[in-house]
């Protein structure tokens, strides 16, 4: 059975802009992301490494989000920006609790 190629369907946020006070949580999305990730590596046995290696499950960004480099960072955010942009495109409200 041939199976057609796959054509990701991201929905456009371009449109959304984030409010600034959202940036708090922005941040702690982000951290939450990495740490997931890791976490999700460290189960599977990966452990810290300076470079990168597949085969002996060694990574250099198995370490705490704020010691992460910039541009891994970066990384992090975005996919946090993204879904932050998503849920406020698709009508729901971020209320911050008092």
């Amino acid at each position: 059975m041939k199976t057609e190629e796959y054509k990701p369907q991201v929905i456009d946020t371009s449109d959304v802009e984030l409010p600034e006070d959202l940036t708090p949580l922005l941040e702690a999305l982000a951290k939450n992301v990495h740490e997931n990730w890791a976490q999700e590596r460290i189960s599977q046995g990966w452990t810290y490494g300076e470079k990168r290696d597949d085969a002996k499950k060694l990574h250099p960004c198995l370490i705490p989000y704020e010691q992460l480099p910039e541009e891994e960072k970066v990384y992090d955010r975005n996919t946090s920006v993204e879904t932050l942009k998503l849920i406020l495109k698709s009508g729901f409200k971020i209320i911050q609790a008092e």
